[in-house]
């Protein structure tokens, strides 16, 4: 097996004597570059800084290097795809007992390659890693495709390798409907999941149906999908994740609650549920229950390579509700001691430290400690749009309105915040301050008009494609905006009748055409826009389906 000797592996196993085998294994297929890891934050360490080729894991990672979190690979696996540490391509093989395999096998969204079952022989492992590698080669030109950012041509190249490669019909498949969701196209998304649980009964196909559903905001449907799929797979965890959320966007918050309960209940170690939980709890007014969540994410990421301050400023949050300033402020020393390196330290201490004193009626010191936060905030990474959310609001409620206003318009023109400016509005109307809500509609105002005149100004040059770039850039702002939204179909439509149809940018008007048709049905501008789509799609031969 000669043609093996150029991959690199990555043991994962907390037993030297395991790890020592495997290596011997490994030798026996010419694989030679190997290294190792005994835990979960080990390994995380490792591929952060370069990347393997086939990860060999041991399902009971146990407390290798004394980190007692409970994490097991599985939970490992989902960290890594969760944070983009592995490619689609890397080859992760679970090793497992027969007992452990019966529990994982089937409960998880987020799959190994393969797992091989203990104990084994070397034939048995070397023929997994063949197995692995033989399909890993008939999908790595697509996953190439997608790393170009082409996604189109990789859901195409899927489909035709469906007809091709009969064997891994479903793989390719699944691929498709995964890609046709990552661009926003629900409606074919759920297509292609309907066409595999029409050849197979899949829980995975189940559950991205389900997704597909609830982003089409389908959530009735989408709940009923995820009810029969949990009578069928009770302990498939990702289901009940997604059914809590469900629950949420029907203003169903008690049975999200008892959702995530039973689902702790059933996996008590994945932090991203129990913080989920916590923050449904706290806003049901559950503070016993939202106390216990954010306590066991404090003390389950305090080995953790992902451990954030924001943890600790959710469980200040909660024990201020509580009225329990002590251990409130035992938990911001807490974070002061154990979180030195972190680059959000500052925010979160000062935000934490504002609950606290606002808490104490010392709203001198509240407004001195926000101000440090709101300050801070420019030199932090990856903050929360949540937890800025949350600042906002508390400088509402200690006066600091100039800071709170700036901080808003600073999220709104955040393009990764998922601000628009109807929900900046919305958060001042809401906390009762609708001169502030006034004076971000006059902001808004101005940079809406802003934004077309440069549109009109790139048109008028002839650069189209940034004309376009321009409007998008504006309707990620303000998506219901009924300024922007003709403009922006407009500048499409003239794109794609000077310089040729593409299938994206087609798509995308007829979407912003319906979101038209839905918001103001008689806008002026709708029937004359229309009818140029179709003009459009004919003079390009481009079959009429809107």
């Amino acid at each position: 097996m000669a043609e093996y000797s150029d991959l690199s592996v990555l043991i994962v196993d907390p037993n030297p004597g395991m790890r020592g085998n495997l290596h011997n294994m490994l030798s026996q297929a010419s694989i030679t570059k190997v290294e190792y890891a005994v835990s979960s934050g080990t390994a995380i360490r490792q591929l952060a800084k370069k990347p393997f080729d086939i990860i060999l894991c041991e399902y009971d990672l146990g407390n290798g290097s004394g980190e007692a979190n409970g994490q097991d690979g599985q939970q490992l696996l989902e960290d890594l795809r969760h944070h983009k540490l592995i490619s689609a391509w890397t080859i992760f093989i679970m090793l497992t007992s027969e007992g452990e395999y019966g529990k994982v096998i089937g409960a998880a969204e987020l799959t190994p390659t393969d797992y091989v079952l203990k104990p084994f022989t070397v034939d048995a492992l070397l023929q997994r890693i063949h197995r692995a590698v033989d399909r890993r080669a008939l999908f790595l030109p697509i996953y190439q495709i997608i790393e170009m950012g082409n996604v189109r041509k990789a859901i195409a190249e899927c489909k035709a390798a469906e007809d091709k490669n009969p064997r891994y019909a479903i793989d390719f498949a699944r691929l498709r409907a995964e890609l046709l969701f990552s661009i926003a196209d629900l409606v074919e998304a759920e297509q292609a999941y309907l066409w595999i649980l029409m050849t197979r009964p899949i829980a995975w196909a189940h559950l991205g149906l389900a997704r597909c559903r609830y982003g089409l905001h389908k959530y009735a449907e989408a709940q009923e999908t995820l009810q029969l799929l949990l009578e069928q797979n009770p302990r498939y965890m990702a289901a009940y994740d997604l059914l809590a959320r469900t629950h949420e966007a029907l203003g169903q918050q008690e049975s999200a609650k008892k959702v995530l309960e039973d689902a702790v209940q059933i996996s008590p170690h994945m932090v991203r549920r129990l913080r989920h939980l916590g923050e449904v709890a706290f806003e049901t007014g559950d503070v016993g229950v939202a106390e216990k969540a954010f306590k066991q994410v404090v003390a389950k990421a305090k080995y953790s390579e992902f451990r954030d301050p924001e943890d600790h400023v959710k469980l200040v949050k909660t024990l201020v509700k509580k009225g329990d300033a002590n251990q409130a402020s035992g938990v911001i020393r807490d974070m002061e001691r154990s979180l030195r390196s972190s680059p959000n330290l500052d925010v979160c201490r000062a935000i934490a430290a504002g609950l606290v004193q606002e808490m104490a009626g010392n709203l001198s010191a509240a407004a001195s400690e926000l101000t440090n936060a709101v300050n801070a905030v420019a030199g932090s990474r990856g903050l929360s749009t949540g937890l800025k959310i949350g600042l906002v609001h508390s400088c509402l409620s200690v006066k600091l309105d100039q800071q709170a206003s700036d901080l808003m318009l600073n999220l709104m023109n955040d393009t990764e915040s998922g601000v628009s400016m109807d929900d900046a509005v919305e958060v001042f109307e809401k906390a009762g301050r609708h001169d502030l809500a006034q004076g971000m509609g006059e902001q808004i105002k101005i940079q809406v008009d802003e934004l077309l005149a440069h549109a009109s100004d790139q048109r008028a040059h002839g650069d189209l494609r940034a004309a376009v770039d321009t409007l998008n850039a504006g309707l990620r702002k303000a998506p219901g905006n009924m300024s922007l939204l003709p403009a922006a179909a407009s500048a499409i439509l003239k794109q794609l009748d000077d310089l040729g149809w593409e299938a994206p940018l087609g798509e995308q008007c007829h979407f912003l055409l319906e979101r038209m048709r839905r918001l103001d049905p008689a806008h002026p501008s709708l029937e004359v826009l229309t009818a140029q789509y179709h003009h459009t799609q004919r003079k390009y031969g481009i079959s009429a389906v809107a």
